[in-house]
Formats: structure tokens, C-alpha cells, sequence
């Protein structure tokens, strides 16, 4: 059995994982400025697809990344035309037409 201490210790151990989480998945629409963890956003290109996470990825894709990257969850590596549609989108209203 564990010490209560040690329990609410791993306790706030993990809501702070899923904060972080929650932030990453809010976080991820149109252009990124920064990273959930303070990392500055840079714009780099793919020669291969170098992480288990580059799902439909061709060499020489563009990719907003975070100069902290690691293949966590917790830190950006979005494809730029992602980025850059949705942000498209953004500008026009939403895409919606009325008539």
C-alpha cells in the first residue's frame, strides 16, 4: 500500500499531463505563434519522414514545428498547409456561405 502523500503526489503529477494535453489539443488551429511549453515555433522542412507521427507526409513537406520537439504529444509538429488553411479559413468567416 502506498503512503497518501506519495498517491497525491502522482495525483497532481498526472492532472498536470492532462492539462498540458488539453492545452496542446486547444492550442493546435491555424498558424501556431508559440508551443504549449514556451518553445519558439519554427518553419522546417521534412527530407523524409523522419517521426512515427508524420502520418501522410512526402519528403520536402513544411512543417511548423517546436524547437523543443519531441514525439510526446506535448509539443507542435503541424504540417504548414494545415496551418495555413485552416488560418485561410479563419480570415474568410469560417468558409461559410450564405445563399
Amino acid at each position: 500500500m502506498t503512503h497518501p502523500y506519495e498517491e497525491m503526489k502522482e495525483m497532481k503529477k498526472l492532472k498536470k499531463h492532462y492539462d498540458m494535453l488539453r492545452f496542446v489539443c486547444d492550442a493546435q488551429y491555424g498558424i501556431p505563434t508559440c508551443c504549449p511549453c514556451g518553445g519558439e515555433i519554427m518553419t522546417n522542412v521534412s527530407p523524409t519522414p523522419k517521426y512515427k507521427s508524420d502520418f501522410d507526409t512526402l519528403p520536402r513537406s513544411r512543417y511548423f514545428t517546436c524547437k523543443n520537439y519531441e514525439d510526446d504529444g506535448l509539443h507542435f509538429r503541424q504540417p504548414w498547409d494545415f496551418g495555413v488553411q485552416q488560418e485561410v479559413e479563419r480570415l474568410r468567416g469560417g468558409g461559410e456561405r450564405v445563399g
